[in-house]
């Protein structure tokens, strides 16, 4: 499989067609280009450690800035400035249609250096990106402003138009839904865009650069580069990008907060992961909610942001539970290890070496601190799966409890009573997503309205919808993906008055 390790930066932008129909425009100005620095990214297979390459091209400061002056070309005077919102809305319609005709080799790319299977990149991240993209290709010709009435002696007119030159800096766990959230509401906005992928899974965010040129997008509009923290720095403190979306930790949100307002106070979309908690009650759906718990954990062997890791039970009902989702994590410890381009194949390892060695650790801090249930080590001699593992009572200062894992460790605590629940749920410094099983409407109602978090789930996990927002409060970080809120981050409000009483001549 030739693997797209350079840049895609398309600095062509002055060379234009006169002909802005983006069906027809042409894909000639599809460029991948070296890094002007000889920084290299090396990349393994966790599965099995093999070697995938060592020469991931790196954007440096140079290369920043060719695609910064590129994108601001394209946004001020190549033709996607005049491109209208149906224009704007062909192109994403007919980027999501070539992104399904290419699902297979794009997941293939994406599963090669983050081990995960192919199945879910292809019917979720995948699947997901498109209905993103056409769903913001229907948003972009219904831009609407407001007016108000001229009661005061001025008419009002409010306006919103796009930012500028735009970026996305994204994490390793799901690439493809994070280009679907940050490049698809900004290009219906019209706005240019850059995205980083991280460091770990740059090659299918790579590989998506020509298909945008190949559904009519011009040069400059859409850029895909890569490099670590560094790239991701000179990203966030370039003076002339006036919007960064990032998704990533909360240490990495803060640095890029401090850059973005040291610069130029560019705006900020913040989603920095969290440490979610489900709620499950003595009167839940039993199914359902072992199901979503265990079942729904170990998707993407818990590499999700949004993922329930602290669970919380009714002590009546704490030992048909935990019995419960002991035998769901000891099913899919079994199926571990098998070959993850196979469609059938379901869990996969963690993402690397780095990453499997901070899970052991916390691992074993959980081994002092709670009572292992199940799990606990590695499985296999090659690559890095770690075994589902499940921690009952966790010490409420215990790092397991406390600190985002990003990895297969659930944790397990019990409860009395309603409040005791709730306020178990809110003591944590994140407030991302949580989940609540109950077969009592008006509990789920009651409790989902005290509960600190961005997203409540009813009866399932939550998962981020195409037209609600989605974000966190708390360390969870700020601003929101998807829906119109979304949508609306991408844009300039314009207020327009008009005085009235100018005399007639």
């Amino acid at each position: 499989m030739d693997l797209p390790l350079k840049l895609f930066i398309n600095n062509e932008a002055s060379q234009r067609s006169a002909n802005p129909n983006p069906i027809s425009s042409s894909i000639n100005s599809v460029q991948y280009i070296e890094s002007k620095n000889g920084e290299r990214i090396s990349l393994r297979n966790p599965t099995n450690d093999d070697f995938i390459t060592n020469d991931v091209r790196v954007a440096g400061e140079e290369d920043i800035d060719t695609a910064v002056t590129a994108a601001k070309i394209a946004f001020t005077q190549g033709p996607w400035s005049k491109f209208s919102g149906i224009q704007r809305a062909a192109c994403l319609h007919k980027v999501a249609a070539i992104i399904e005709q290419n699902a297979e080799r794009l997941a293939q790319l994406e599963s090669l250096p983050t081990g995960r299977p192919i199945s879910g990149i292809v019917h979720f991240d995948l699947k997901h990106m498109v209905e993103v993209f056409r769903y913001y290709a229907g948003w972009a010709d219904k831009i609407e402003g407001r007016s108000y009435v001229e009661d005061n002696g001025y008419y009002k007119i409010v306006r919103y138009e796009p930012i500028g030159v735009c970026a996305g800096i994204s994490s390793w766990n799901a690439t493809f839904m994070y280009v679907g959230w940050k490049v698809a509401p900004a290009l219906a906005a019209g706005n240019a865009f850059i995205f980083k992928a991280s460091e770990k899974s740059p090659l299918g965010a790579l590989a998506l650069g020509p298909l945008f040129a190949e559904a009519g997008f011009p040069p400059g509009v859409v850029q895909f580069i890569t490099g670590g923290k560094e790239t991701g720095s000179l990203i966030a403190s370039h003076k002339l990008i006036l919007k960064v979306s990032f998704t990533g930790s909360a240490f990495v949100g803060k640095k890029i907060q401090e850059a973005a307002a040291r610069s130029n106070l560019k705006k900020v979309t913040l989603e920095l992961g969290g440490k979610s908690p489900a709620l499950v009650f003595a009167d839940a759906p039993m199914e359902v909610a072992i199901g979503g718990v265990g079942g729904g954990f170990l998707a993407n062997s818990g590499q999700i942001c949004v993922a329930a890791s602290r669970v919380l039970v009714e002590e009546k009902i704490a030992k048909q539970f935990c019995d419960a989702i002991v035998q769901i994590f000891e099913a899919a410890s079994k199926g571990m290890g098998a070959d993850t381009m196979d469609p059938k194949t379901q869990h996969g390892p963690v993402v690397d070496k780095e990453q499997f060695e901070k899970i052991m650790t916390y691992i074993e801090q959980g081994k002092k601190s709670a009572t292992l249930l199940t799990g606990g080590g590695r499985i296999g001699t090659k690559g890095s799966f770690i075994q589902p593992t499940l921690f009952l009572q966790p010490t409420s200062d215990s790092p397991i409890w406390k600190e985002e894992i990003f990895g297969p460790v659930l944790t397990v605590r019990t409860f009395k009573t309603e409040e005791e629940a709730i306020n178990l749920a809110n003591e944590t410094e994140y407030g991302l997503a949580s989940c609540i099983y109950t077969s009592d409407i008006t509990r789920a109602l009651r409790v989902s309205s005290q509960i600190e978090a961005g997203g409540v789930a009813i009866n399932s996990p939550f998962l981020p919808e195409l037209n609600t927002p989605f974000g966190g409060i708390k360390q969870s970080g700020y601003g929101h993906e998807l829906g119109k809120d979304s949508l609306l981050s991408y844009m300039n409000a314009k207020s327009i008055h008009i005085n009235m009483a100018i005399p007639k001549l």
